[in-house]
């Protein structure tokens, strides 16, 4: 009977939002893990040392989201932004 109280469908929306969050925390650990070039996991990796990898440092930060919005205009909304800017 106690576990009818806690799902209530007003409930549904903030599992959900709740569930995105960690969902998009969980996919940023383990893009890092995986292909962060600073991150260093097994042993012999570590024992490296500092290395200048810039290539693959490079691969890192320009990622495929980042090269799709490079040309986009940083605007929410430009068909609303245009019509209440413009006096036209």
């Amino acid at each position: 009977m106690a576990a009818n109280r806690w799902l209530k469908p007003e409930v549904y929306p903030l599992f959900a939002a709740v569930g995105v969050a960690v969902g998009i925390c969980g996919m940023q650990l383990v893009r890092n893990i995986s292909t962060n070039p600073e991150v260093r996991v097994t042993k012999q990796n570590r024992a490296a040392g500092i290395l200048d990898n810039f290539a693959e440092g490079e691969k890192y930060s320009q990622h495929s989201v980042r090269k799709f919005v490079r040309n986009k205009t940083p605007q929410i909304m430009p068909s609303i932004n245009s019509f209440f800017s413009d006096p036209n």
